[in-house]
């Protein structure tokens, strides 16, 4: 036993042999790093379980690939994993003295449960679980020393103790067969070991298989090959096929009954149901680890390898074939054809090939062509080469050169001409004829020597030709076809990076960025074609290169997310556009000289800068896509913090401040050349869906509060198209926008508006009030001004009044004077006679007493008072020592008489009245700066 595991864990660490590759075209294969899936290298087997996503035994954990993205989940011991195992809805895993099974949660994530640890006392120091089978009810964990059983229904463990070392566990017609070394092949049967075989080939060699076949069952040995499982064991097939020169590690029977070596240094090995070898893949080709340590087929027949190093996905239904030139031997291929039997290839290196129907030949260097081929053509029986160096021909497997212009990029039949063919050149045009059942070079045409990449005829005698830097030229050959007439330009179309020019079915189509165009011969100008100018958007544009083949598709055209062609209808001449979803980074081809040949029945093969590819396109018509879109998780988080998975399977409510929400979405189809992309939308906050595109994740920040819909839908080329899958989801409004806090502020708005309605029936009752006030004082007010306007007439009828009485005063005072006056020079007059007469004196007397009527005094008091009554109260009360005669000479200067008119008032002389105003002064104690008749007009 101890000798066995020792060779066992020999096997495990063997490789770096040496290996024998050959040239083939293979299927296409995905590569996984283990950078990519981040994990450790070694992969100890490998199953698809929900939803079709890939299970990895890693020496780390528990890998998930979902198509897009790699999910690792730790062992639960920290040990190596080392088996995996699907069956319904439970992912059951081995690995140090640990088995048990894990469930997809409604987030998308596993947990694991833990089977043996009610049974880890009966479990030995050293034990791994290596393989995991079904059978009935039964889940059977392996290791090399015993088997444990567990039941699905009744969840009971046990045990069955082998006696001797067990390699693994064979699953045949429903019985379980093992090895135990240097004992044979045993199967189960009662719950106890049975003898099968115990023939040496059982006994001395390590069992890596049985496969099930109707008439037989066959038994992989590591190093022996394959034997039928009988009394005495066959090998097989009968007819050796060196299957016994691989030293094989895994393998298993695909389901069209085909086997798949997985061996140790000399990668994966692909036999038919014949046991015949039909492909070998090794590091060489496209594998990224020689030595497979477990090989699984998929629902979609993909066969995956657990490599040493990393994890590989064989695409064996792939309507697509590749030949890989990793060495660089050919370099990149701008030209094919099949000429007799045997698949040319022109490249930057040279011509070579190899016979058609053996695609694990190897490509033959044809002498004498090195160097840069540009195209290759059939003519008459001869393969014509343009080369770098010229124009060559082969033929009878002699290759040799007709012409030494510099540059030949194409080859044109001339119509009307069959002895002639017309040469795009570097430096111009020129002619090859035949003569003497040969093509020989005739003459260069005169009179242009524009580089003539794409040339077409319209005519006999004209030809169109593009350059992309100078756009395209309309040339009218002479009838000797010795030189060009005429030459004209294009000016409605632009010249375009990477365009070109092409016939297919009688009309010639130019191709760039912004579209393609045909030519209208009637008008001689290119009308804008709206189908093809399809092909390309600025966005996707990756080369306006036009290429025509035979077959179903006429038309190519290379994007960047895909290859697009045309179908011819079925009805009528028309056609309909398709597309294969191979993008330019998968292609690998030379932008602007892209390349496909019709190898028949609908086989294209398309050349790339490292190889060629071959598209099957009926195998690509009959290839379904069943797989589903599935949204693999959404997580949620508040901002600056740590997220968060919500619940798959129902909608979920988030708090407001969880507003961001990101969302991870796959189609496990896993197929290297056909990528698929994604349309996603958020109703509710983005109703337009996206673009198409291969990003498979989206997140969305800061969302307002609201419901919300996510919905993704999938393509792959125009073959699939999935339904749209959603999730819905509810952001709450913000705590200050609940439901309580809402109900809240209706009864605050509800106490606000009454209380802002009573302060308003206040307000307007106060302001009714105010009004009525207002009302109230503003007739007021016109009542005064009523009455101030009946006082000021009042006024202005007592100052008219006034006025008159002044001026009554001021006449009669004028009056009084003029008398007084007049009397005093009567009275001078008498005085002069000597002596006076009596009579005289009686007239004086009669004078004096007139001058000093009292009577005359109070008539002027009463005029004067009604003129300013109160004048003589006030210098009463402010100078009470003021005597009549004081207020009669005040009177007078407030009419402002002057000294020589008061005189004759009082009948004394002028002097008279300046004494008498100087007394008045000191009795009403004025001073000096104040005059007398100034302070009297003050008052």
């Amino acid at each position: 036993m101890n000798c066995f595991k020792t060779y066992f864990i020999a096997l495990l660490i063997l490789f770096c042999l040496p290996i024998l590759s050959f040239s083939q075209e293979l299927p296409p294969v995905l590569t996984f790093s283990p950078k990519d899936y981040q994990a450790d290298n070694q992969n100890w087997s490998v199953t698809q379980g929900f939803n079709h996503y890939m299970y990895m035994a890693n020496n780390i954990g528990l890998l998930e690939y979902d198509g897009e993205d790699w999910r690792l989940y730790p062992s639960p011991n920290q040990s190596i994993l080392r088996s995996v195992f699907y069956h319904d809805q439970k992912i059951y895993t081995g690995s140090y003295r640990e088995f048990g099974f894990w469930e997809k949660q409604p987030a998308g994530n596993l947990i694991y449960n833990s089977l043996s640890k009610d049974i880890i006392d009966s479990i030995g120091t050293d034990e791994q679980f290596w393989t995991i089978e079904r059978l009935e009810n039964w889940i059977i964990f392996q290791s090399l020393d015993n088997l444990y059983t567990f039941h699905i229904e009744n969840k009971s463990l046990k045990k069955i103790s082998i006696d001797g070392a067990i390699t693994k566990i064979y699953k045949v017609d429903g019985d379980l067969f093992f090895q135990i070394v240097n004992k044979g092949l045993f199967k189960i049967e009662d719950g106890e070991p049975v003898l099968v075989s115990d023939h040496y080939l059982f006994r001395e060699h390590a069992i890596i298989n049985l496969y099930a076949y109707p008439s037989q069952v066959l038994v992989q040995t590591d190093t022996e090959g394959i034997f039928t499982l009988e009394e005495t064991p066959q090998p097989w097939p009968s007819t050796s096929n060196a299957i016994d020169d691989f030293t094989v590690y895994t393998s298993l029977q695909t389901k069209n009954d085909g086997i798949v070596l997985g061996t140790i240094s000399e990668g994966v090995v692909f036999l038919d149901s014949e046991g015949i070898i039909q492909n070998q893949i090794t590091e060489q080709e496209t594998l990224f680890n020689n030595t497979v340590l477990s090989v699984f087929e998929d629902e979609d027949a993909n066969i995956w390898l657990g490599l040493d190093n990393g994890i590989n996905c064989v695409n064996v239904n792939s309507p697509i074939s590749v030949f890989n030139d990793d060495n660089g031997v050919l370099g990149t291929i701008y030209a094919s054809l099949v000429f007799e039997g045997k698949l040319f290839i022109g490249t930057n290196q040279g011509l070579f090939y190899r016979q058609l129907e053996d695609s694990t030949a190897d490509f033959k260097f044809v002498e004498g062509s090195k160097g840069q081929v540009w195209t290759l053509r059939e003519v008459d029986g001869y393969l014509l080469c343009g080369h770098n160096n010229g124009s060559f021909i082969f033929s009878e497997d002699e290759f040799r050169q007709i012409s030494d212009l510099l540059g030949t990029w194409c080859f044109k039949t001339i119509p009307g001409r069959p002895d002639l063919l017309l040469q795009g050149n570097y430096n111009g045009l020129s002619i090859l004829e035949k003569t003497e059942n040969t093509w020989r070079f005739r003459n260069r045409l005169d009179n242009f020597d524009v580089s003539s990449k794409f040339v077409e005829f319209t005519s006999p005698n004209e030809i169109l030709i593009d350059h992309e830097y100078k756009g395209v030229y309309r040339l009218k050959l002479n009838d000797r076809f010795t030189a060009v007439d005429t030459v004209s330009q294009f000016e409605a179309i632009s010249n375009g990076l990477y365009s070109s020019l092409v016939k297919y079915k009688d009309t010639i189509y130019y191709a760039q960025q912004r579209g393609v165009w045909r030519f209208d011969s009637a008008k001689n100008e290119f009308l804008k074609d709206s189908l093809l100018s399809r092909l390309y958007t600025e966005n996707v544009y990756s080369s306006g290169k036009l290429v025509t083949t035979g077959g179903e598709i006429g038309l190519w055209s290379f994007n960047k997310n895909s290859i697009d062609f045309t179908l011819q209808g079925k009805i009528n001449n028309s056609f309909r556009l398709a597309s294969i979803p191979i993008t330019s980074d998968i292609r690998g081809a030379m932008v602007g000289y892209e390349n496909v040949y019709h190898l028949g029945d609908e086989r294209y093969l398309l050349g790339l800068t490292q190889g060629y590819i071959i598209i099957d396109y009926k195998k690509f018509l009959d290839t379904a896509i069943d797989e589903s879109l599935y949204i693999t998780s959404v997580k949620y988080w508040q901002t600056g913090k740590q997220a968060s998975f919500l619940d798959l399977e129902t909608s979920s409510e988030l708090k407001n401040n969880m507003n961001n929400v990101h969302f991870n979405f796959s189609v496990p189809y896993f197929e290297k050349y056909f990528t698929s992309e994604y349309q996603y939308r958020l109703n509710g906050f983005i109703d337009e869906w996206s673009s198409w595109n291969e990003r498979h994740e989206v997140a969305f920040n800061n969302l307002p509060f609201g419901d919300y819909e996510f919905q993704v839908r999938a393509r792959v080329g125009d073959r699939y198209f999935s339904e749209p899958e959603a999730f819905s989801f509810k952001i709450n409004r913000p705590f200050a926008l609940s439901n309580a806090m809402l109900f809240l502020y209706l009864i605050l708005i509800i106490i606000l508006f009454s209380i802002i309605h009573n302060v308003y029936k206040r307000y307007y009752k106060k302001q009714k009030l105010e009004l009525q006030h207002q009302a109230n004082r503003e007739l007021e007010l016109k009542q005064l001004e009523s009455q101030q306007e009946i006082m000021q007439v009042k006024n202005e009828q007592l100052k008219q009044d006034i006025d008159n009485k002044s001026r009554e005063l001021a006449a009669s005072t004028m009056s009084l004077i003029k008398k007084n006056e007049f009397l005093g020079s009567i009275k001078d007059e008498l005085q002069k006679a000597k002596p006076i007469p009596l009579n005289a004196k009686k007239v004086i007397k009669i004078i004096d007493k007139n001058i000093n009527n009292t009577d005359d005094w109070k008539m002027f008091e009463e005029a004067f008072n009604n003129s300013d009554k109160d004048f003589l109260k006030t210098m009463k009360s402010k100078h009470p020592s003021l005597t009549p005669n004081d207020l009669r000479l005040c009177a007078y200067l407030r009419l402002n008489l002057s000294s020589k008119e008061i005189a004759p008032l009082f009948n004394i002389s002028t002097k008279s009245v300046e004494v008498k105003r100087y007394r008045l002064r000191k009795k009403m104690d004025l001073s000096r700066e104040i005059g007398l008749t100034d302070y009297i007009l003050g008052i």
